[in-house]
């Protein structure tokens, strides 16, 4: 069994990475639309075979991973999960033909490890909380409501100046509070708690559709503005933080009497993989090949008489 969760570990992994990769391919057919009228641009993506294709392979990803994580240990399956940013990596770099710099393999080498690394400690130090307070869910839906409000406030920023990483860290942020949520609604669920939605308060549901909605915005501006792979290492370092930190400050999993060097070296965890993302979004080929063309756009009329 554990052999078949690997497996399906493995085609999620692919999944998400052919998936993101086809995604990004379909915003960048339609960035012509959407320079033109906002409106024709999302009808266009919506319309695009890449998109939706992308979309659909993305939503089996997802699937083979809950089945995974379901089946085998999260110790086997997470670790297998930050292979994507190595696939996206591959096969961005090969449809692109674009030739990756030594920063970029550092990167991405840094994404992974540290993530890696870093849940695994996680894994170690903490305890689920089987059944958290209401007082707890409170204060974990205000910090998300609080979040998502920051995130949309610098969305409307980014309309005039935009950026690939900032976009990369809301998504991260506001999925990894969807994640809580839905962990958090699971337990009401099979709990079978009364009201709501089948047990989940309606709340839940707020902060999912909310967080999630704009988390889908902020990934689709990242594909616009920056290459997939940055995307996916983006999310795949940022997402299980938010959710680990969660857990730890305000449900109160953490376990007790940890070694200090414990905190530390999930400290240092975060910050390689944290590192990782921010070279990769300034040195990735894909980024400075942008950039370049942005700077030539932006002096072309100087060129004139």
């Amino acid at each position: 069994m554990k052999w078949l969760s690997i497996a399906a570990a493995l085609a999620g992994a692919f999944c998400l990475a052919l998936g993101s990769e086809r995604q990004a391919a379909g915003v960048r057919r339609t960035q012509q639309y959407r320079g033109l009228h906002r409106r024709r641009g999302i009808l266009a993506l919506l319309t695009s075979r890449a998109w939706l294709a992308g979309g659909l392979l993305m939503v089996l990803g997802m699937v083979l991973n809950v089945y995974a994580l379901a089946t085998a240990p999260l110790t086997v399956v997470q670790p297998i999960g930050a292979l994507a940013v190595v696939i996206t990596t591959v096969l961005h770099a090969r449809i692109q033909r674009l030739r990756l710099n030594r920063t970029t393999v550092g990167a991405i080498s840094a994404c992974v490890a540290g993530s890696a690394a870093f849940v695994l400690l996680a894994i170690a130090a903490t305890q689920e909380n089987p059944a958290p307070t209401p007082g707890q869910e409170r204060v974990t839906a205000v910090v998300a409501v609080v979040a998502t409000v920051l995130c949309a406030l610098a969305a409307l920023v980014m309309i005039r100046r935009p950026s690939a990483f900032a976009y990369i860290l809301g998504a991260g942020v506001l999925f990894g509070f969807v994640a809580v949520f839905v962990r958090l609604g699971s337990i009401h669920l099979l709990r079978g708690d009364a009201g709501g939605l089948a047990g989940v308060p309606w709340f839940h549901l707020g902060v999912i559709a909310a967080a999630g909605g704009l988390g889908v915005y902020f990934v689709q501006s990242a594909y616009h503005h920056g290459p997939p792979d940055l995307v996916v290492a983006g999310l795949t370092v940022v997402d299980p933080m938010v959710g680990v930190l969660t857990g730890i400050i305000v449900l109160g999993e953490l376990l007790p009497g940890l070694p200090w060097w414990v905190g530390w070296c999930m400290a240092g965890a975060a910050a390689v993989a944290t590192l990782g993302v921010i070279a990769l979004s300034r040195h990735h080929p894909d980024v400075i090949s942008r950039r370049e063309q942005a700077q030539g756009e932006a002096s072309a009329p100087d060129a004139g008489p």
